[in-house]
C-alpha cells in the first residue's frame, strides 16, 4: 500500500507541473495545478506516516525516506507559500524537483523492504533529524525562487515582457520578498535542528551536526546582510542557490 502513495504522489505533481505550465495566464488552470500539488501532498503524508509506524520513529533513515520527506517539505512550503504570496507560477519550477525526489525514492534499492523497528527514540535525536530535513524543504524553495528571479531579471534587462516564461510571472519586488522570507523559514528551522542536535543524550558531536552549524552561520550572515544593510535581489539569488547546492553537496558526502 506504501509503494501506491508514492507512485499516486509521484502522478499527482507531475500533473502539477504540467498543469502549473500551463497555468500561465490562466487563473483556472493555475488553481487545477494548486490541488494536483495538495493531492501528491496527501499521498506523501500518508506514506510517511506509514513508514513513520514501520520504523517507530520519524523515518528518515535511509535515502529513499530522507527524498521523500524532502519532497514533502518541499510540497508543504509551495503550498503555503502559493496561496501567501500568490505565486501560482513557482509550481512549474517546484513540481519537477518533487518528482525528480520521488523518482529517487523509488529507485531500488533507496527504500529499506523491511524497515527495522527502533527500540529507543531519543527525542531530541528525532526533532534534530526532522527539522533539518523540514528546513532544507524550505531553503529548497528559497533557492528554486531564487531561479525564478534571475529568469524575470534577465528577460527584464534583455527588454522581452511578454510570451513565453514571461506570462504569469509575479512582480520582481514579490520575489524578493518571497526569497528573503521563506529562507528566514528554513534558517529557523534549521535554528532548532542544531539547537536539538547539540541536545541529543550522547552528547556526540557528529560530521554532519558540524556542517550542518557552518551551513547555519553560513544563511545567518546571508540573510543578516539582506535585512540589515540590505542587498540586491541578484545577490541574495544567487547566494541562496550556491549555499543550497554547496550545502546539499557537501551533506551527500557524509
Amino acid at each position: 500500500m506504501e509503494m501506491a502513495y508514492l507512485i499516486g504522489a509521484t502522478i499527482l505533481a507531475a500533473a502539477g507541473a504540467v498543469f502549473g505550465w500551463r497555468a500561465r495566464g490562466d487563473e483556472g488552470h493555475g488553481h487545477r495545478a494548486f490541488w494536483w500539488m495538495v493531492g501528491a501532498f496527501v499521498c506523501q503524508l500518508l506514506f510517511l506516516g506509514i513508514r513513520g509506524e514501520l520504523r517507530g520513529q520519524c523515518p528518515l533513515d535511509d535515502l529513499g525516506e530522507i527524498c521523500l520527506f524532502l519532497a514533502w517539505s518541499l510540497t508543504f512550503f509551495y503550498l503555503v507559500t502559493g496561496t501567501t504570496y500568490r505565486l501560482s507560477l513557482l509550481g512549474v519550477f517546484t513540481a519537477p524537483v518533487v518528482v525528480v525526489l520521488q523518482l529517487v525514492t523509488l529507485f531500488p534499492g533507496a527504500l529499506d523492504t523491511n524497515p527495522v523497528r527502533a527500540a529507543e527514540v531519543d527525542p531530541w535525536r528525532e526533532s534534530h533529524a526532522a527539522f533539518s530535513v523540514l528546513s532544507y524543504g524550505a531553503l529548497t524553495l528559497a533557492s528554486v525562487a531564487g531561479v525564478m528571479f534571475l529568469v524575470l531579471n534577465r528577460r527584464l534587462k534583455s527588454l522581452r515582457f511578454s510570451g513565453g516564461m514571461m506570462t504569469g510571472m509575479p512582480s520582481v519586488s514579490r520575489l524578493v520578498e518571497a526569497m528573503a522570507r521563506i529562507a528566514l523559514v528554513g534558517w529557523i528551522l534549521l535554528t532548532i535542528g542544531v539547537v536539538s542536535g547539540l541536545s541529543m543524550e550522547n552528547g556526540e558531536v557528529s560530521v554532519h551536526l558540524v556542517v550542518a552549524t557552518v551551513t547555519w552561520v553560513l544563511y545567518a550572515v546571508l540573510l543578516g546582510v539582506y535585512f540589515v544593510r540590505g542587498l540586491p535581489g541578484r545577490y541574495l539569488a544567487w547566494g541562496l542557490i550556491v549555499l543550497f547546492i554547496l550545502s546539499l553537496t557537501v551533506f551527500s558526502k557524509i
